[in-house]
């Protein structure tokens, strides 16, 4: 979005996507305003004991410039993908950096730092994720032995419909990373997701290792997951044959957006393929 100036070690900090919030929280650094969650409203769980008496400024979708303004911010962290239209006002309001989407937290977590001035911060908890990716990448080599790696799909459920997650997603860039691979369909790294509407279409979420999000706690998600397990395609699912379909946090896994969320996922991945029950 061009250059922005921002002053020495800004104090005041607004964050208007789920990303920035769990980056800047990552840093050490309190927010004065967020937008609101997707679930978990106000904020998510794991971010709760950060962000204890936080104000709140609207939607991701729709931030309130008026709660902005007397917040008195000196600094603005936004995202191309949902302030673009808006860009011009919040600069007037204070110093706005935008990302390019809301999902790369590697490149989120850079940026973000160099505005604060915590590039040091930013390095070592880069150092330390990529230590960690490296470690569980060898402690799932070891588990999985020739099984290793395998074909992977993450799968969110929705009340009419599911969501396919490509490699160009934020639990994608995870699973990327530590090595797992993902099948012709879902390896397109121009689109994010596929939303796929037909029982029909099973075949196409096929991989060994299905890990499958729910988008709310509504009861219709439920039926419409429990809906499609009972096709007989699901049966079909090299997933389904083996025991290795997994129901995980939908936070961490797509909405967190943040390198902390990021680390969640690695939780759960250890647990569930490295140290089973």
């Amino acid at each position: 979005m061009g250059r922005t100036h921002v002053a020495l070690a800004p104090k005041r900090v607004i964050t208007l996507f789920q990303g920035a919030t769990d980056t800047t929280v990552g840093l050490g650094v309190t927010p004065v305003g967020v937008v609101e969650s997707w679930t978990q409203k106000p904020v998510y769980d794991y971010l709760r004991p950060a962000l204890r008496g936080v104000a709140q400024v609207g939607l991701e979708t729709q931030p309130s410039l008026e709660d902005i303004v007397m917040l008195e911010p000196d600094l603005i962290v936004a995202s191309r993908f949902r302030n673009e239209r808006i860009y011009g006002l919040l600069s007037r309001i204070a110093p706005t950096v935008a990302l390019d989407d809301v999902f790369s937290f590697e490149e989120s977590l850079t940026t973000i730092a160099q505005a604060l001035g915590l590039e040091e911060h930013a390095q070592r908890l880069l150092r330390q994720w990529r230590s960690r990716v490296s470690g569980l990448g060898q402690s799932l080599a070891r588990a999985l032995g020739t099984q290793w790696p395998p074909t992977v799909s993450v799968l969110e459920f929705r009340e009419d419909h599911v969501r396919a997650y490509m490699t160009n997603s934020f639990s994608g860039n995870v699973l990327d990373q530590l090595g797992f691979k993902r099948t012709a369909q879902q390896a397109d790294r121009t689109q994010t997701l596929q939303k796929i509407t037909s029982l029909e279409a099973i075949p196409l979420l096929n991989a060994q290792v299905i890990f499958i999000l729910m988008r709310s706690d509504r009861p219709a998600v439920r039926r419409n997951l429990e809906q499609w397990q009972r096709h007989p395609l699901w049966a079909r699912l090299d997933a389904t044959r083996t025991g290795s379909v997994f129901e995980v946090d939908n936070v961490a896994w797509s909405l967190a957006g943040g390198i902390v969320g990021a680390g969640l996922m690695l939780d759960d991945i250890e647990r569930l393929l490295v140290r089973p029950a």
